[in-house]
């Protein structure tokens, strides 16, 4: 079963690396969908998404429905991503 791993972004200068380091970690057993609240504002599945993660600050990942501690309090780092899973074949 795949790792789904979901990326909010405002497609800004703080979130564009963030996006490109999680898209250059993942495997073949990482999905990875990108949620841009600018562009996507209108779609409510973004929104929906935040509220179901409880995403309150941007950039943010979610790996398989849960919304990693780094991205609670602290910033998104490639160590933390891969502790999360992502790029890690199972």
């Amino acid at each position: 079963m795949k790792r789904q791993v979901e990326v909010f972004t405002a497609n800004c200068p703080i979130c564009d690396p963030v996006v490109e380091m999680v898209r250059e970690l993942a495997c073949d057993e990482c999905e990875v969908t990108t949620y841009d609240l600018v562009e996507q504002f209108s779609d409510k599945t973004c929104l929906a998404k935040m509220n179901e993660y409880g995403v309150h600050k941007i950039p943010a990942v979610a790996v398989n429905g849960k919304l990693l501690d780094c991205c609670k309090d602290s910033s998104i780092t490639k160590e933390r991503l891969t502790e999360a899973g992502i790029g890690q074949i199972s």
